[in-house]
């Protein structure tokens, strides 16, 4: 006999106020949601592919204000950053398992997040299949997601002669955060790559397939992000300041050091970035190169070596 769940069918809930809530998220996620209400998720992995998990937490006054996003972005920008993760390691995601930690008197707003975490979710077709509700002092979202693939990427695998790449255009998140520290509403264009951005999941299936070697997303700043792959693989990395794609506005060293990207930035013999571009519509840009040598990265401009920017880091900064 099967011990294989029947259907996705949420099980029945008990009485209570957290339970109540629970139903509310539930009739805003839809068949978004699957078999909600056991102790655990059962999952099944593709033959021959492996498991990957994941977990990112955006914290209200770390990673978001409320002035900044309506209820429905921190949700769907919560759940981006951790599907995000997924494609920097190749993953097709299979699942995502939501924790939400609510202010009192926030219980009205549960209905908006439920909705942006569903359509986080959703856009690359990943169920939401459990999760956890509490109370505190600030508004918090622990986003788990759950991927498989057959061989992941990982940051360990850069190798000399490898070519540095990386998806889109960069600074726009990072406009629209100094904007609103200085009093100012970002532009249209900044506040949409910071409050929706977009999870490089296929884009990066791509690129794995294409022989990339290493990948990580830009979370913490092109530079510092690229510091974790040149220690991981034991090499050094050198970067064309000159030539990292940014939004019109942004200086050399704001898109180096931008983050809350969630691009992705990958190590390869060579990647055909003409063809990629024409098959996923996402600009690939070629900025650098993997060299032999005491692990670390190197930005020049000009031909010239410049200061390679510390990144976002969120025991620092504010």
């Amino acid at each position: 006999m099967s011990d294989k769940p029947a259907n996705n069918r949420h099980l029945d809930l008990g009485p209570g106020r957290e339970f109540d809530l629970v139903r509310t998220l539930l009739a805003e996620w839809g068949k978004t949601a699957q078999r909600i209400g056991d102790d655990a998720a059962v999952l099944e992995v593709p033959a021959g592919e492996r498991l990957v998990v994941t977990t990112d937490t955006s914290v209200e006054g770390v990673h978001f204000r409320r002035e900044w996003l309506n209820y429905f972005e921190i949700g769907y920008r919560a759940t981006a950053a951790s599907l995000s993760d997924l494609a920097a390691m190749g993953a097709r995601p299979i699942g995502v398992v939501v924790a939400l930690t609510l202010p009192e008197g926030d219980h009205h707003e549960a209905r908006e997040l439920a909705i942006g975490i569903r359509e986080g979710a959703s856009a690359v077709m990943c169920p939401i299949i459990g999760g956890d509700l509490s109370s505190g002092s600030v508004l918090s979202l622990t986003i788990t997601a759950l991927g498989s693939v057959v061989r992941p990427l990982s940051r360990a695998g850069a190798k000399p002669g490898d070519r540095v790449y990386v998806t889109g255009e960069l600074g726009g998140a990072d406009a629209a955060v100094h904007a609103w520290r200085a009093g100012r509403e970002p532009s249209d264009r900044d506040r949409a790559r910071f409050a929706h951005p977009v999870p490089r999941i296929d884009a990066a299936i791509g690129l794995a397939a294409s022989g990339a070697t290493s990948a990580i997303d830009i979370s913490d700043g092109l530079a510092a992000d690229l510091a974790h792959v040149a220690a991981a693989s034991n090499v050094r990395i050198e970067i064309d300041a000159d030539r990292i794609p940014r939004v019109p506005g942004v200086s050399v060293a704001e898109a180096a050091a931008a983050g809350e990207e969630y691009e992705i930035v990958v190590t390869a013999p060579n990647i055909d970035v003409r063809r990629f571009t024409e098959e996923f519509g996402l600009v690939l840009t070629e900025i650098g190169r993997v060299v032999a040598g005491s692990p670390g990265v190197e930005l020049s401009q000009g031909g010239e070596r410049i200061n390679t920017p510390a990144g976002f880091d969120h025991f620092r900064e504010k």
